[in-house]
């Protein structure tokens, strides 16, 4: 059974509930959304001042995509390490009696 811990620790494997996986929906959606807010309205409020339409809109939402990426990456990668470090279903099963 393929079992996914939170917080990732070496010590505790317990499974996620209901509560944590909605919790780390929330954190994925804040890393993607704030960046995104800021860097996209930070972008707009400088090509307004210096007339460069839409430069900076562009670099601040790559910017965004970018950081948004990575953090998102760093804090699900040791849920997917937990996940194949786990025991596949097929190991677990017994073997069927052929007809």
């Amino acid at each position: 059974m393929m079992v996914a811990t939170f917080p990732p620790s070496a010590e505790k494997k317990e499974p996620m509930n209901a509560f944590q996986m909605l919790g780390l929906v929330g954190e994925i959606g804040t890393m993607i959304a704030v960046p995104a807010f800021l860097l996209g309205f930070g972008g707009a409020y400088l090509d307004k001042n210096f007339g460069t339409s839409p430069l900076f809109v562009i670099v601040g939402l790559a910017v965004a995509l970018i950081s948004s990426s990575l953090a998102v990456w760093h804090r699900v990668q040791p849920l997917l390490d937990s996940v194949a470090a786990a025991p596949s279903l097929e190991e677990n099963a017994e073997p069927q009696p052929k007809p």
